[in-house]
């Protein structure tokens, strides 16, 4: 059980002593992996961190066990190049749900956000007019400002955006409460027991109450949810650049493109965050992902958790008659425990570690389906000097201007040439102008690069897992992909090329790799509407529970998905821990 006042002490002292001196290291240094705990969570990615905050501040000795040398997950500071500091996959922050902000005390544990006003910028390659230096679109927090520039392209959008905002704004109200709960387990109106059936009568409160929100405006609100985003930014907006630029986040980690029905819901998810209060916005972490991954390592480690890295769980230990008793580790070490809560993927939880007799043939089968395509490569770059826009020039004196800190989204100048990158990815090519988001966070954080450099995050898709005919990523691929983005960026900001020092690219099979990402998934699983809320993972397993008795998924491959929020971890912890009480 949790360890008392003394121990929770001593345990803050340990916590200082080892996150404060070896940041990139282990979180669990000096501490000896015990034989029995209350709870283990495999993997120390952000939900397996706030899971073990919270299983812990319930009273469950819990211990995570990590694969890799640092904790984090895809939420990780790395040093790839010397002197250059990078999150190396996870980049931006907002969709960290504000309870545990709050609850785990995440700012007294060193967790610093720095927001963007402006948020982003859409540099043009050419406006038709020779003489005059492209158009750019900026968006930024002052909308008066913000109409200015959607102006530029047109009266009727500039005029209609404030009313666009706002009723996006009214749908992520309304929709807020479900990321915070359990789904409904449906299969308790059929099989339960009258207590059961009560219960899961009650759990639909929050999606009726999501709908009277929405009101008369329901089947509007039903058409974002279901619709292509192309239809759905039609009905506002006649503009391109406009359109476009919204789009990226209906498609963004997503195999989708903005003609794909369902690419709708992919948006509200990305306007579902809040950053310093404000709906919708995204801001740099100061120090890099691993800096929040850190805080939540050091908020469950002084509440009594225990953290190991290089910790590999070969598989899950299961009692005779099919009850969690604990994990094995890849050394052969046993660790029993009564509840075991997976970080990993659905597949790797249930395919990989889980013992497959154990589990019903129609899960099994369902959980093998579950689409985890990706059309991501993330490439970090450490240059020597700001990129140089010819939509917007820097000043002689070198100095980041408003723009440099946005996403930057290149090759979005309309629609078609979204739709045609996926296009070319649906056919085994790597895009022939991907849709790339450029993100420089040393320009809001100078201690990422040394004086005069930065690091810039590329985010760039789309990139099949497996190329036409069956042919594989290798050296020669990923270079010459990584060289087509940069001679895009060229085309936008002439010198780039040779500003760069160094650059790390990570295909998808290299994010399925390093950060155990199925097919390099960011979210775990594609966030398509029959894989979300009741059917996320599979339908009737939706609940974090699992057909084995005290395994629990807590993972983004759980409700409510995938990006750095941390519901999955909050949510199964209080499942998991409402169910150990019943023990």
């Amino acid at each position: 059980m949790a360890s008392g006042h003394g121990g929770r002490l001593a345990t803050a002292a340990a916590a200082r002593l080892c996150l404060g001196g070896c940041r990139t290291s282990h979180a669990g240094a000096g501490l000896s992996l015990k034989r029995e705990y209350d709870a283990i969570v495999i993997g120390a990615g952000h939900n397996g961190l706030v899971a073990a905050a919270y299983l812990q501040k319930g009273g469950l000795k819990t211990a995570v066990l990590e694969r890799r040398h640092l904790v984090g997950g895809a939420a990780v500071t790395e040093e790839i190049i010397p002197g250059f500091r990078f999150s190396r996959a996870s980049y931006l922050l907002s969709l960290l749900r504000p309870q545990i902000y709050t609850e785990l005390e995440l700012k007294k544990y060193g967790l610093k956000v720095l927001p963007r006003d402006p948020y982003s910028f859409t540099p043009m390659l050419d406006d038709g007019q020779h003489g005059r230096r492209p158009f750019s679109l900026l968006l930024g927090n002052n909308m008066a400002e913000t109409q200015n520039q959607i102006a530029q392209f047109s009266v009727k959008d500039a005029q209609a955006f404030p009313k666009y905002e706002a009723f996006m704004s009214h749908l992520v109200s309304a929709i807020d409460p479900l990321l915070d709960t359990c789904p409904v387990d449906m299969a308790l109106f059929s099989q339960g027991s009258l207590l059961q059936r009560l219960k899961a009568l009650r759990s639909l409160q929050v999606l009726f109450r999501a709908g009277f929100a929405l009101g008369k405006h329901l089947p509007q609100y039903y058409q974002v949810l279901t619709a292509p985003i192309s239809k759905i930014l039609d009905l506002w907006f006649e503009s391109e650049p406009l359109k476009a630029t919204l789009a990226t986040d209906a498609v963004i980690g997503a195999m989708a493109g903005p003609h794909t029905p369902g690419s709708g819901y992919v948006l509200l998810h990305h306007v579902m965050g809040e950053l310093e209060g404000r709906q919708g916005a995204w801001g740099y972490v100061a120090g890099g992902m691993g800096e929040l991954s850190q805080a939540l390592a050091h908020a469950a480690i002084v509440l009594g958790a225990e953290i190991f890295t290089e910790k590999t769980v070969a598989h899950i230990l299961l009692s005779s008659d099919g009850q969690v008793q604990g994990v094995a580790l890849q050394d052969g070490t046993e660790v029993k425990s009564r509840l075991v809560l997976s970080n990993a993927s659905p597949q790797v939880t249930f395919l990989e570690l889980t013992p497959q007799e154990q589990l019903p043939l129609e899960f099994v089968q369902r959980i093998s389906q579950f689409d985890t395509c990706s059309p991501v490569t993330k490439v970090n770059v450490a240059v020597d000097r700001l990129p140089n826009f010819l939509a917007a020039p820097n000043t002689s004196d070198g100095h980041p201007l408003p723009h440099h800190q946005c996403s930057i989204h290149l090759n979005c100048e309309d629609m078609h040439l979204l739709h045609q990158a996926f296009e070319d990815a649906c056919h085994g090519r790597p895009s022939g102008r991907p849709m790339i988001e450029m993100c420089i966070p040393s320009v809001l954080d100078p201690t990422l690069a040394p004086p005069g450099c930065h690091v810039v995050s590329l985010f760039t898709q789309y990139t099949p897992y497996t190329l036409a005919e069956g042919k594989q990523w290798d050296s020669h691929e990923r270079d010459g992909y990584a060289d087509q983005v940069f001679d895009c960026i060229e085309a936008y900001a002439p010198g780039f090329k040779a500003s760069v020092i160094g650059r790390d690219v990570l295909t998808p099979p290299d994010l399925e790799q390093i950060f155990g990402l199925p097919g390099g998934n960011i979210f775990h699983g594609a966030m398509s509407l029959d894989q979300l809320y009741f059917a996320r993972p599979v339908p009737s397993y939706s609940s974090y529970r699992s057909p084995v008795q005290g395994l629990y998924l807590c993972g983004s491959g759980a409700h409510p998905g995938g990006g750095v929020m941390g519901a999955a971890g909050r949510n199964a912890a209080q499942t998991a821990l409402e169910d150990f009480k019943k023990l």
